[in-house]
């Protein structure tokens, strides 16, 4: 009986192509323009939450409504073009953030098919060994020794 495959997808050579020359144009675009944060830099100033950007949003509104409120210290230009630039790329963070999670689960279930069909395969080679099929052992034992008595073979999909 065969296995059920789970997701039974191609990319042809082209689409390949066109793939990595759509990252390589975003690479582009965002060279220069975007940030890598260290671990602590990504702890040091943390995640907005709904609320603050609430607070970011009334703020703004409130800025434009009262001018003569804002500090002396505060640049509003800079707010401003800070705010504007923060809602032009949440957009495209919302979509890339979509793409990479359908990346991610379609190679998961990817590798999924392939374990259960390595798992299938090793059987095999075990049912051949026993019955002395030439090659077999030697090919059993190199399998046997990734399935250690104490280790669990995982599907990790973010290799």
């Amino acid at each position: 009986m065969a296995l059920e495959n789970l997701i039974p997808i191609t990319f042809s050579d082209h689409e390949l192509h066109q793939l990595s020359h759509g990252i390589h144009t975003i690479n582009s675009v965002l060279t220069g323009k975007t940030i890598s944060l260290s671990t602590e830099q990504r702890k040091q100033y943390g995640r907005m939450a709904n609320q603050n950007k609430l607070i970011i949003d009334r703020a703004k509104k409130y800025m434009e409504e009262y001018p003569h409120w804002i500090p002396n210290f505060l640049d509003k230009e800079e707010f401003d073009r800070d705010y504007h630039t923060r809602t032009q790329i949440d957009t495209h963070v919302g979509k890339l953030k979509e793409l990479a999670q359908q990346l991610i689960d379609t190679k998961m279930l990817l590798d999924y098919d392939n374990y259960s069909n390595a798992l299938s395969f090793y059987r095999m080679v075990r049912y051949l060994a026993g019955e002395n099929e030439p090659n077999a052992e030697k090919v059993h034992q190199e399998m046997k020794v990734l399935f250690g008595k104490n280790s669990k073979l995982t599907n990790d999909s973010e290799e």
